[in-house]
């Protein structure tokens, strides 16, 4: 019985780590990407938004394989229908907000937030349908309990982490901070512009959840950013001063 649960631990490492490898980075930088990128803060914030992101990702499997081993097949089949995109619309459109509230008017208490955005975005990305999940889930309901599914989960999400976003998302918030150095004025551009990206992929991941619905959020989305990127424009415009020379008598 040991050496079975240990070949079937060691089984579900391997499904997380070929996730990671392969589908997660392709489905989740589009997502946690833009958000690094639209900050432009370097390197190291992209550092740190890595681990938020995949310490989220991590918690998720853990809680998801615990509450397939706890709730059963019920669990998996309420996954399935697609609820997921529900979750993983909202966490964007929070991020989407989080970038376009400027971080100058925000207080204290609300900076300490700052790796909220990408941890709710882990957590969410966690929920995309893919084979190496259903697999996942179907082995920590057949556990029978919520430790064992848990622990699977654990060991699926620690395989997860192993991917190319370690890389990759340092590298677009450098990106990013290299064009806010270079041209200073693209810093609120690159902003709003990112939560636009954001925005539009939330609305979608919500329509697929629930047709239609996305379509008037999308517009009134849209109208605000190009608003406020409007009044960014005419601030940010130099005045213009005329001067007036008389002639000397």
């Amino acid at each position: 019985m040991l050496a079975e649960a240990e070949v079937s631990a060691f089984s579900v490492f391997l499904l997380g780590l070929s996730l990671g490898l392969t589908a997660c980075a392709v489905t989740c930088l589009p997502f946690i990407g833009t958000l690094a990128f639209g900050k432009a803060e370097g390197a190291a914030s992209g550092l740190r938004d890595t681990a938020f992101f995949l310490g989220g990702r991590l918690i998720s499997y853990t809680l998801l394989g615990g509450l397939a081993g706890l709730l059963g097949a019920w669990f998996v089949r309420e996954l399935a229908s697609g609820i997921g995109n529900l979750v993983i619309g909202l966490s964007s459109l929070f991020a989407a907000a989080w970038l376009s509230w400027p971080s100058h008017a925000r207080c204290g208490s609300i900076k300490r937030l700052n790796g909220l955005s990408p941890i709710l975005l882990g957590m969410g990305l966690t929920l995309i349908p893919c084979a190496p999940l259903a697999t996942l889930l179907a082995a920590a309901a057949h556990g029978g309990s919520a430790a064992h599914g848990a622990w699977f989960g654990l060991l699926f999400g620690l395989g997860a982490l192993l991917t190319p976003m370690l890389v990759l998302i340092p590298a677009a918030a450098g990106v990013g901070r290299v064009l806010r150095q270079e041209h200073e004025w693209l810093v609120i551009w690159l902003r709003h512009g990112a939560a636009l990206v954001m925005g539009l992929l939330g609305m979608r991941r919500i329509d697929l959840f629930m047709p239609g619905s996305g379509a008037a959020l999308l517009a009134i989305a849209g109208l605000i950013v190009f608003w406020k990127l409007l009044r960014v424009r005419r601030t940010q415009a130099p005045m213009r001063r005329t001067i007036h020379i008389r002639p000397v008598s």
